[in-house]
C-alpha cells in the first residue's frame, strides 16, 4: 500500500523525507513544515538525491500526482507513500484546527506564532478585518458600488451567489457585515450550487462555510455531465446554464436578485478583451436587468474592489479557497493553477504591463466605458439595432 493520510504521517515518529510535489510558486506561498520542494515534473531527474533507508512522504495538489510518483518510487525499491487527498487534506486539517481550540494547541504547527484562537474567535477576526484593517480598500468600496449604482433597494431579496473562491466568499462576508451595519431593509440567501464539483473541491466549500459561519443554502444541478460532450469549449454552455440555474433557484427562493462576485479586475478585463478579441467596445455592468427571468435582476457588489486587496485579505486570514472549480480543467480545480493559457490570462498579463509604465492606465482602461463620445463613433448599438454616424452626417451647403 502506498497510500497514508496526514495522521498516520504525523504519527510515523521515524525519520522521515517529505516531498513537496507542487510548484515552487505555491510551495512558496506555504509547505507542509519541514517539506522540501521537487516539482512534480522534474521528479525523476532529482530522484536519485532521495535515500532508501529513509521513508519517502508525497504531497501534492489533491494526492493524483503523489499517487503514481510512490508506486514508481516501491517498484524501485524506495519505502515510499502518497498523502491520500495531497495539500487539500493538508488544509481541511487547518479548517479542522481553526474550529477546534484543543486540536489547534495539539497539533498547530504552520505558525507557532498566530495567537490560538476558537473558531468564533477566528471568524470574528475575520469580520473585523473587513471592516478595520481592509476598511478603504474592500469595505468602503463595496458600500461605494452599492450606492453609486444603487444596487439594492428597500425590500430586496438577494441570493448572494457563492462559488467557492476568495471572491465570492469575501462577497458572503462583506454582505454580513451589511446587514449588521447597514441601513437597507433586505434580505439575504447565502446560494451555492454543485454543479458536480469532484469531492476535494465541494468538501473544501462546505469547510469554509463552516469556519466562516457563512449559513449556505446549497442545491445540485447536473451541469458539468450536461455539457461534457460540447467539444473542446463547453465554458461558454456552461455558464450561461450556471447563471441561469442560479436565476431560477433564486427566484423559487423568493428573491428578486442575485449577487455575483465579479472585482474591478474583472471588469477592466472584460474590456480590453473585447477590444482585442471581440472587435466591440462593451463593459461588464454593475449591474444588469435578466432578459430570461421577468422580475429578477444581476448586481455586481465588487464591482470597485481591486484583486489584490481581495488577495491580500484572504492571505491575511489565513484562508484557502478553491480557485478553479471546473471538471474540465481539473489541473486547474484541484491542483492550484489559475488560468494560464486563456484569453483573459493573456489579457491580465498585458494589464500587468502597461500598469507597470503607466500608474493610470488600469484607472484609464475602467473610465473609458463611461466617457464614449458619440460623436466620435462610427456606429454603435442600443437595442440590438445599429446606428451609425452617416445616419445623420450632412454635407456643409
Amino acid at each position: 500500500m502506498y497510500r497514508k493520510t496526514i495522521e498516520e504521517y504525523e504519527a510515523d515518529i521515524r525519520e522521515k523525507q517529505i516531498i513537496d510535489l507542487r510548484s515552487q510558486e505555491d510551495y512558496d506561498k506555504e509547505t507542509y513544515p519541514g517539506a522540501k520542494n521537487i516539482f512534480w515534473e522534474e521528479f525523476e531527474t532529482h530522484s536519485l538525491e532521495l535515500s532508501k533507508e529513509i521513508p519517502i512522504y508525497l504531497i501534492c495538489y489533491t494526492g493524483q500526482k503523489s499517487d503514481e510518483i510512490a508506486e514508481d518510487l516501491q517498484e524501485q525499491g524506495y519505502e515510499a507513500y502518497s498523502i491520500d487527498g495531497g495539500f487539500r487534506a493538508y488544509l481541511r486539517i487547518k479548517l479542522q484546527q481553526m474550529m477546534d481550540q484543543a486540536d489547534i494547541a495539539e497539533k498547530r504547527a504552520v505558525n507557532p506564532d498566530v495567537p490560538l484562537r476558537t473558531a468564533e474567535e477566528y471568524c470574528k477576526d475575520v469580520e473585523r478585518s473587513i471592516v478595520k484593517k481592509f476598511r478603504k480598500d474592500i469595505w468602503r468600496k463595496f458600500t461605494q458600488a452599492i450606492n453609486e449604482y444603487e444596487m439594492i433597494q428597500d425590500g430586496d431579496k438577494i441570493a448572494v451567489c457563492i462559488s467557492g473562491g476568495k471572491d465570492s466568499m469575501l462577497m458572503a462576508k462583506l454582505f454580513q457585515e451589511l446587514e449588521r451595519h447597514g441601513r437597507k431593509n433586505f434580505d439575504v440567501v447565502y446560494l451555492v450550487m454543485n454543479p458536480g464539483y469532484n469531492e476535494i473541491n465541494y468538501q473544501t466549500i462546505l469547510d469554509n462555510a463552516k469556519v466562516l459561519n457563512v449559513p449556505i443554502t446549497v442545491f445540485q444541478s447536473e451541469i458539468f455531465d450536461i455539457v461534457a460532450g460540447e467539444g473542446d469549449s463547453p465554458c461558454y454552455l456552461c455558464a450561461r446554464m450556471r447563471r441561469g440555474h442560479l436565476y431560477s433557484k433564486a427566484k423559487e427562493l423568493g428573491c428578486n436578485k442575485i449577487a455575483l462576485g465579479h472585482h474591478y479586475d474583472d471588469v477592466i478585463e472584460t474590456i480590453l478583451m473585447g477590444m482585442l478579441y471581440g472587435g466591440q467596445i462593451q463593459t461588464m455592468m454593475p449591474k444588469l436587468h435578466s432578459t430570461n427571468f421577468e422580475g429578477m435582476e444581476l448586481i455586481r457588489p465588487l464591482y470597485l474592489i481591486r484583486e489584490e486587496a481581495i488577495i491580500h485579505w484572504r492571505d491575511y486570514n489565513q484562508l484557502h479557497f478553491i480557485q478553479c472549480a471546473c471538471r474540465f480543467t481539473e489541473n486547474c480545480a484541484s491542483c492550484g493553477g489559475t488560468e494560464k493559457g486563456s484569453k483573459r490570462a493573456e489579457v491580465k498579463e498585458l494589464i500587468r504591463e502597461l500598469s507597470q509604465r503607466s500608474p493610470v492606465i488600469e484607472k484609464n482602461i475602467f473610465r473609458s466605458v463611461e466617457n464614449v463620445n458619440l460623436n466620435t463613433i462610427i456606429a454603435y448599438k442600443q437595442d440590438g439595432i445599429k446606428h451609425h454616424f452617416l445616419d445623420n452626417y450632412t454635407r456643409p451647403e
